[in-house]
């Protein structure tokens, strides 16, 4: 496998991460990066900052730098991907194995969720075909 098998393209929610070969189930895909900051810096920034990730009690993580690959990787209800914790660093691994050309996706939670994305405005695979079930399409 090359040092990054996904590639940064047009996602039904901006921009998004695509595989470009075969991850096996299980392989770390990508590391979500950024400054750490304070909790305090974060909580002043101002707007809804969205590339936040709380690290501890005390400090957040700030991928909003473009060079985070790991902020182009949407949310889904039902992901590909999983965020863990090693050594204080933040990655997404594989939980299936993902095809070539198939969007990398990993659950954003439920405070996220709740406060950016919602229910009704949830664009991943799973929320629009219950929509389309329940519309009668």
């Amino acid at each position: 496998m090359s040092s990054k098998p996904f590639r940064v393209g047009r996602s039904t929610t901006g921009l998004g991460l695509f595989s470009t070969e075969v991850i096996p189930k299980g392989v770390r895909i990508f590391e979500y990066t950024g400054k750490i900051i304070t909790n305090a810096e974060a909580d002043a920034m101002p707007g809804r900052p969205r590339y936040l990730y709380d690290l501890s009690k005390t400090h957040t993580l700030d991928g909003s730098p473009r060079s985070n690959v790991g902020r182009y990787a949407n949310h889904s209800c039902k992901p590909n991907g999983v965020i863990y914790i090693y050594g204080g660093r933040i990655f997404v691994k594989s939980l299936r194995e993902i095809q070539p050309g198939e969007e990398i996706t990993y659950d954003y939670g439920k405070e996220y969720f709740d406060a950016f994305i919602g229910k009704d405005r949830c664009l991943c695979v799973k929320c629009t075909a219950r929509r389309a079930k329940a519309a009668g399409k």
